[in-house]
């Protein structure tokens, strides 16, 4: 049977190929290219390109893109053609390449370009219209002159990034001076002295970034920017900064100070008291054991970020002061008790982010504070049971990230009346519980759920799957579900009956081989699928789930050998095909999908250039785009096959005629045989020749002989026709047939000679029959 239905696909595909020739470029793909997804189809097209090793920008590139990201690739050059007509272009990332030329006017279409990022490469200054922001670090020039610059880049740049260690001459002055707001500068220990004048030229700068500045700091580069009072955001990273930490007592005009991962055990006392305007502070990824003193005094900071410290406690009076903090970040610490004491002055807190940390409870700390909160992370801590209550309080909350092991006494989201988006890691040992569907469900009161997301600890370990389906029912307003390294025993039909208002499902990292069609049924408003890492093997579910508002879908990483490209058929609104890490199998199998792929004018297969071989095993790493579907045209043995079963189909089909129907189609002949005679003898109006033909059995011509014939010509008169007087000699038996309904039809009437031989002749059978049929038509 599978033979049989394989050589079938052959003359399918023959077909196919002789209606739609194969194109070598993908219609609607880009080769080694990615059109980013986005739910809006109108929206601006975005182009990822990375990482493929091109040397030259390729030519396929949509004109309409206004983003295109080329770094990490081996371009040589840019050309005045690469980007011509590209008007819509608004970013252009061209980092790390080999970059050492650019044609004049390369860049003369790109009228809308604001971002330019071609760090990392070995070119020299070209002209740019209306550029906003402008990236060379890693660039091997000597000398960069703000005065070179054309005059309209100069009048338009406010964002300048630019780092080399070979940079010996550095000046950002003239024109370009006075609307420059934010420079980022990565340049040797030994130029203190180049950065240190070109501050001193920057009037309007907002903005500034340093990294790797150990020595710039010491010898008092802090000061120096200081002096700068249009800077409103400063941004020191990567650089051992403990030691000075007072020199931070003259930025008193900073809005934003960010000092991520700069070696920090502690903030001098007074080192921040003079920022009265201070909204952003980062402190992250330091080794702070406390949160310091001087933050008490910044009461107008919004946003808090301490992530990646080692604190291991937080104290009544550390937030005493900063009532307007509507952001706290205190994720990847030793935390162990959050306390309402803490809580109680964030009174207009809206994200509080405690996740990855030591914490076990709560107490009341979230019964009476925390009244604004909107988004609230404790996923990743050591708690093991929760109050009922614990966060009924909290009106305003949208957004809770929390882990559990129990579900059947813990109502988490009850009274939760704004809750919108819910992810919870789920523990899936012998202690998980499952949620039981009865009146009391705990989320039964939560009806502006938008989006749930369910992570597993592990995939090894299944989960209830009434636990899963009475929180979908629970939710009928969802529009997106996520489930993670899950494992689920089983999928049911009525899964997502409740949920009609899905529109993204993710189900990855767990067991999807057995699903049915009828899963997705109940989603006709379906427009995003992931099923990545889910051990598909067939695609045929999709023929009849009723997925045809569809757009984007992800089968990355699946066991899925052969793929029929009537499957899409069934998905008309189909954008997005992810299919990357499949064992595709290179044989005619393949033909019918390979050619759909490059053809097709409406779906992107994303990477579909770098999708290799699985089977057989002598095509290994090759490319699936590469493989010889016009061989599948020219197999001779679908013609073996047509042939061969014709000829046991006529074997068959003559067998059972001549079993069952020999003689009605013998009758069927006689009557055509003499309907054809009767219609000749009535166009030629020809006269009877004789008054009767005589049918008689041959050894009964005696008596014929002896007692008819006297008596009828004799005595009667009449003109008999014999066969053995009468009939022309020495022809073949059909001229026989011929000579017989002659004869019945050159006489007027027919005598037959009824003895037992008469009736055991086939010739005197047909004798009669056709005399029968032959009455028929003439009378």
């Amino acid at each position: 049977m599978a033979s049989i239905n394989t050589l079938s696909l052959y003359f399918i595909l023959n077909l196919f190929f002789l209606l739609l020739p194969v194109n070598p470029l993908l219609a609607f793909s880009l080769k080694n290219c990615t059109i980013l997804y986005k739910e809006n189809i109108s929206a601006d097209v975005s182009v990822d390109c990375r990482s493929m090793n091109f040397v030259t920008v390729p030519d396929y590139i949509p004109k309409n893109t206004s983003s295109i990201q080329l770094g990490d690739n081996q371009l040589l050059s840019i050309n005045r053609k690469d980007f011509h007509g590209m008007s819509k272009l608004v970013n252009l990332n061209l980092t790390v390449n080999k970059i050492a030329y650019v044609e004049q006017g390369s860049f003369i279409d790109l009228v809308l370009l604001e971002t330019l990022d071609m760090g990392n490469n070995k070119l020299t200054i070209f002209h740019l219209p209306q550029l906003l922001t402008l990236n060379l670090k890693y660039i091997s020039f000597t000398t960069f002159d703000t005065k070179n610059l054309p005059l309209n880049l100069s009048l338009s740049l406010k964002v300048l990034e630019i780092s080399n260690s070979n940079l010996k001459i550095l000046s950002i002055i003239g024109k370009i001076s006075p609307y420059l707001q934010t420079v980022d500068v990565l340049l040797t220990d030994n130029s203190f002295d180049v950065i240190h004048k070109v501050l001193e030229s920057l009037e309007r700068l907002r903005d500034i970034q340093f990294e790797c500045v150990d020595n710039w700091i010491e010898k008092g580069l802090l000061p120096a920017v200081c002096k700068i009072q249009t800077l409103r955001k400063l941004t020191i990273s990567q650089s051992h900064f403990h030691n000075f930490t007072t020199d931070l007592a003259s930025c008193a005009q900073l809005r934003e100070l960010n000092l991520e991962d700069t070696f920090m055990d502690k903030l001098s006392k007074g080192s921040m008291q003079s920022m009265t305007q201070l909204r952003f502070l980062n402190l992250g990824y330091n080794f702070l054991t406390e949160v310091p003193g001087d933050i008490r005094s910044l009461s107008t900071l919004e946003i808090l970020i301490m992530s990646a410290n080692d604190m291991y406690g937080l104290k009544c009076d550390d937030f005493s002061n900063t009532t307007g903090l509507k952001e706290l970040y205190l994720n990847i610490n030793h935390i162990t008790k959050l306390e309402r004491c803490i809580t109680e002055n964030l009174v207009n807190l809206k994200v509080l982010d405690m996740s990855n940390n030591k914490l076990k409870e709560f107490g009341d700390s979230f019964k009476i504070s925390l009244q604004k909160l909107e988004a609230l992370d404790i996923s990743h801590n050591p708690i093991r049971y929760l109050e009922t209550d614990v966060f009924q309080y909290l009106k305003s909350l949208k957004e809770l990230k929390v882990e559990t092991y129990h579900f059947v006494d813990v109502p988490y989201f009850s009274g939760l009346e704004n809750i919108q988006n819910v992810t919870i890691y789920l523990h899936t040992d012998r202690t998980f519980q499952s949620l039981q569907s009865n009146n009391d469900k705990p989320f039964s009161d939560v009806n502006t759920m938008k989006q749930l997301t369910l992570i597993g600890s592990s995939n090894t370990q299944w989960v209830p799957f009434n636990t899963i389906r009475e929180m979908l029912r629970a939710y009928g307003d969802l529009g997106t579900v996520t489930v993670l390294n899950i494992y689920i025993n089983y999928y049911e039909v009525e899964t997502f009956e409740l949920n009609l208002q899905l529109k993204s499902l993710t189900l990855s990292s767990t067991d999807l081989s057995y699903l049915s069609s009828k899963f997705f049924l109940p989603l006709p408003n379906l427009q995003h699928l992931d099923l990545s890492m889910s051990k598909l093997r067939s695609l045929d579910f999709l023929v009849q789930a009723n997925l045809s508002a569809l757009r984007y879908l992800n089968l990355t990483d699946n066991e899925i050998s052969v793929i029929n490209e009537t499957v899409f058929q069934s998905l008309p609104s189909l954008r997005f095909l992810a299919l990357d890490n499949n064992p595709f199998s290179c044989e005619c199998s393949n033909a019918g999908f390979i050619h759909w792929v490059v053809t097709n004018p409406q779906t992107q297969v994303v990477n579909a250039h770098q999708y290799k071989c699985f089977f057989p095993v002598d095509k290994q790493e090759a490319l699936l785009l590469e493989f010889d579907v016009q061989s599948c045209r020219d197999d001779g043995s679908f013609l073996y096959f047509i042939s061969t079963s014709c000829l046991v189909a006529l074997t068959l089909l003559s067998s059972f005629v001549y079993h069952f129907l020999r003689w009605h189609l013998t009758y069927t002949f006689h009557l055509f045989w003499a309907f054809l005679y009767d219609s000749r003898k009535g166009r030629k109006k020809d006269p009877h020749r004789f008054d009767a033909f005589v049918s008689y059995n041959v050894r009964d011509e005696g008596w014929v002989y002896r007692e008819m014939l006297p008596v009828l010509e004799g005595e009667q008169g009449w003109r008999l026709c014999l066969h053995h007087r009468d009939f022309q000699p020495g022809k073949l038996w059909i001229d026989s047939l011929h000579n017989i309904t002659d004869a019945i039809y050159g006489s007027r009437k027919t005598i037959c000679v009824i003895s037992r031989s008469y009736l055991q002749s086939e010739w005197c059978s047909r004798e009669i029959q056709m005399a029968r049929w032959g009455r028929c038509f003439s009378e």
